[in-house]
Formats: C-alpha cells, structure tokens, sequence
C-alpha cells in the first residue's frame, strides 16, 4: 500500500475532517482514505466542445432556427462612430 503526506493543510480543513469521521465513527486517516477512494472512483461525465456546452445552456430558449456557423469569417472590430 502506498502512503500520502499532505503538507500545509489548513487547520479549519483539518478541523473539519476530524468532526467529519467523528460523526462516521472512524478515525481521520480512514476518514481521508474513503473521501479520496470515492473521489477517484466517481464516473466522470466527458466533456462536450465549448460549443456544444453553449447550446445546451440555450437549447429551452425558443429558438427555431439555426445560428450561422461564424468559422472562417474575418472578425472586424465594432464601429463605434456610424
């Protein structure tokens, strides 16, 4: 088995991990061990483009037709002065 040292950890996350396995009646290093064990464990959902996670966030908007892809056009500043 291998060991971790965790250096300059804060005295409230301390704190709180040693009232956490407290409360679950084990001792912090247990505590620790099922914190990362679940951590690394969890099933990671992939990540779609930036795009496509833009598009989920306004896909309930109302919107019935399509946005024209901007790729390959020049990108001009705004003007101000018209």
């Amino acid at each position: 088995m291998g060991q971790l040292v965790v250096r300059n950890l804060e005295n409230s996350v301390k704190s709180q991990l040693q009232r956490r396995a407290k409360q679950h009646g084990r001792s912090m290093e247990e505590e620790v061990r099922d914190i990362l064990r679940n951590a690394v464990n969890e099933h990671e959902v992939p990540s779609a483009g930036l795009g496509s996670e833009i598009a989920s966030l306004f896909a309930k908007a109302g919107l019935t037709s399509d946005i024209p892809e901007l790729r390959g056009n020049e990108i001009r500043p705004p003007d101000f002065e018209s």
